[in-house]
């Protein structure tokens, strides 16, 4: 269940990942649709994905967050199952880098509607606000073309290119590094 509001959008809210989040979170671990693209090549069964889970909650050098829809009567402590629904997972890795890494992930059935738009630009706008960091980066496979239009749209500048990086979803695809410096984020809002 999500736990604490911490960034709120037009439509969706930030919110802390709780332990008991880990069955909802194992969906990209296991759904082909979610799995590949990320290039998840291992699925997780539910207490991998509480192992995995248990580390990301105590790592401090991250920030780690569920994409809810909020109804209209949702608290901003921890709400009920009914006040919520969550659609996807982001985090930001390394927090107190010089450049953090954003990562993230929705719903098959939530893509499509601008929630990643509105997302990246919360997430952007909380880790400039938050932290001390010269600039972020995210990192995509060749193949999640959508990832790389939502970069190009915020003003990502690809920085680099690992020609057949990784074996995803029975090909060798390249991994693309997106980066936005601090200054051009401050120009661009």
């Amino acid at each position: 269940m999500p736990g604490q509001l911490v960034e709120n959008g037009e439509r969706i809210s930030l919110r802390t990942v709780e332990r008991e989040d880990a069955e909802f979170l194992q969906l990209a671990h296991a759904n082909p649709e979610l799995r590949y693209p990320l290039g998840i090549s291992m699925h997780r069964n539910r207490h991998q994905m509480e192992e995995v889970l248990e580390g990301h909650i105590e790592n401090q050098n991250n920030a780690n967050f569920l994409v809810c829809l909020d109804h209209d009567d949702a608290e901003s402590g921890y709400p009920s199952a009914d006040e919520v629904t969550p659609i996807g997972a982001v985090d930001v890795v390394n927090v107190n880098a010089t450049r953090p890494e954003l990562q993230g992930w929705f719903l098959p059935e939530h893509h499509n509607q601008g929630y990643a738009k509105e997302c990246l630009e919360l997430l952007i706008d909380y880790v400039f606000r938050t932290f001390n960091s010269h600039g972020v980066y995210m990192e995509t496979y060749d193949h999640n073309v959508p990832i790389q239009r939502l970069a190009e749209i915020f003003g990502f500048t690809e920085e680099g290119r690992k020609r057949e990086a990784e074996f995803v979803d029975g090909e060798y695809r390249d991994e693309i590094q997106y980066g936005l410096l601090r200054r051009e984020w401050e120009e661009e809002s």
